[in-house]
C-alpha cells in the first residue's frame, strides 16, 4: 500500500493520528512479516521509550476495528497482522522458519463447493502451512554436507 500522507489517512479513517498510533501503523505498513504486538512493540519501544505493550495492543485494536489492518489468522498460538487489503490473498507459513508469506488467489469457494449452495459468503480465508522454498533450499544443502 503506497500511502503519502499518515496523519490524513489515519483522520480520513476515523484515527486521531498520535504520534504512536502513526509509528505502529508505519511500522505495520512497511515491515510485511505479519508482525506480533512484541515485534511491533521491540521494533519502537527503543525509539518511543514512553511505548507500552499496552498501547500496541490497544493501538492495534483500533486499528481493527477501523479496518486498517487484519489478523492473520494462521495460528491459534499468537496474533499477527496484516495491513488490511481487500485483494483476495492467502496466507503461508513456514514450519521452519516461522515466516509468513502472502500470497494471490484466484478461485473463489463458492464456485467450488456445491456444499455451500443458498449460503451467502462474506469472507474467504486461504491459510497454508509447509516449508518455504528457502528453508527446503536450505534442508537440500545440509543434507548434501
Amino acid at each position: 500500500m503506497n500511502i503519502k500522507n499518515i496523519d490524513v489517512y489515519l483522520r480520513e479513517k476515523g484515527v486521531k493520528p498520535s504520534y504512536q498510533r502513526k509509528r505502529i501503523f508505519e511500522y505495520l505498513n512497511d515491515n510485511h512479516d505479519h508482525p506480533t504486538v512484541n515485534d511491533i512493540y521491540d521494533a519502537l519501544k527503543d525509539e518511543i521509550p514512553t511505548l507500552s505493550k499496552a498501547t500496541v495492543y490497544n493501538t492495534t485494536n483500533l486499528f481493527i476495528e477501523h479496518q486498517l489492518i487484519e489478523i492473520v489468522p494462521i495460528d491459534a498460538n499468537e496474533i499477527r497482522f496484516d495491513i488490511y487489503n481487500p485483494k483476495e490473498h492467502g496466507h503461508f507459513k513456514c514450519t521452519e522458519c516461522n515466516k509468513i508469506y502472502d500470497f494471490s488467489i484466484n478461485t473463489s469457494i463458492t464456485g467450488v463447493s456445491d456444499d455451500l449452495k443458498g449460503f451467502q459468503v462474506d469472507e474467504e480465508i486461504y491459510n497454508v502451512k509447509g516449508i518455504c522454498k528457502y528453508c527446503i533450499k536450505d534442508l537440500k544443502e545440509n543434507n548434501n554436507n
